[in-house]
Parts: C-alpha cells; structure tokens; sequence
C-alpha cells in the first residue's frame, strides 16, 4: 500500500521562499537602474527604495530596520550612488516606520500613503545632498519631477507587493488531491 503524496514543496523550501521572495524584488527593483535609457533630467523613480518601503509597510514583522544596510549598499552598488547612501537613507526610512507604527495603532490608505512620500522625499533629498557633498552639484529642482514621479509611483508599487505577498504565502496551501 502506498503512502499518499503531495505535490506541494517541502516546508522548509517554503520558508525559504517566503524570505527571499521580498528580497529579491527589492533588488530586482533597485537593478532597474541597469535597464539602458536615455533622459535629460532624472525621472525613473527609485524602485528599489520603493519596493523595501511597500514591503516594510506591508509586513512590518518581516523586516527589522538593519535590514536597510545591506539592501542599501546593494542599492548603491547598482545605481552608482554615493557608497553608503542607500545605507544611510533606507536604515533611516525604516527606523522611520518603525517610529510611526509604534505610535498609530492603526494606519490607513492614506496614511502609508502619506508616510511613504515623507520617507521618499527624505531619502532622495537626503541623496542629492550627499551627492551635492560630493561633488556632483546640481539645482534641485531637477529631481523634483523624479520625486513626485515616485510618490504617485507608490501605490502601484504597493499593489505589485501585495500580488507578491499573496503568491508567496500561498505556495504551502497548494496540495494535491489524495
């Protein structure tokens, strides 16, 4: 006599998978910056930073904010930014949000809405300083529309998380007929 199968994966691979899941599409967001195009002014927005604040907004418990260093020198590795940018402003965006969710017991729409502009406007703010610091000074008002490119990029940002989160909490509830 047979013992019944299951097709789904081992649960350890599911772990796994849950894991690197947000991960990888925040490096996948950040290596955007690789994708070939031609602009005058900056406008592609920072999807990388995007994506991590979607997901620290989505799953809080995911995340602790030390997470922003390595994901940050990542960032910088790949967009050529000033090393320890991304380092600095993405630890600085989560420590952020763990501020503000330890003092909202609920958060709406908006409010993550609102809370990821502050967050995005800081951390590019804080980037095109760094890189004025640095050497590379331009007028700020050329990242201006990448900024609010960016904010009015963030709930489509946040929608993709979402579909993410679905699919990769929903691998171990796939079982075969036994």
């Amino acid at each position: 006599m047979r013992a019944p199968t299951s097709s789904a994966p081992p649960t350890r691979a599911i772990e796994i998978r849950a894991q690197v899941v947000p991960i990888i599409s925040t490096l996948l967001g950040s290596a955007t910056s690789l994708v070939p195009t031609v602009a005058l002014s900056p406008t592609w927005p920072p999807l990388g930073l995007l994506m991590l604040l979607a997901w620290r907004l989505l799953r809080p418990e995911i995340w602790a904010a030390w997470v922003g260093l390595p994901l940050g020198l990542a960032d910088d590795l790949l967009t050529g930014q000033t090393l320890g940018t991304g380092m600095v402003t993405w630890t600085a965006c989560l420590l952020l949000a763990d501020l503000v969710e330890g003092r909202l017991l609920w958060r709406d729409y908006w409010q993550e809405w609102l809370l990821a502009a502050i967050a995005i406007a800081f951390a590019m703010l804080a980037g095109w300083a760094i890189a004025c610091w640095t050497g590379g000074a331009t007028p700020v008002r050329l990242i201006l529309p990448q900024l609010a490119i960016s904010i009015l990029c963030f709930p489509i940002i946040g929608r993709l998380c979402a579909r993410l989160d679905r699919w990769r909490l929903a691998i171990g509830k796939i079982r075969a007929q036994d």
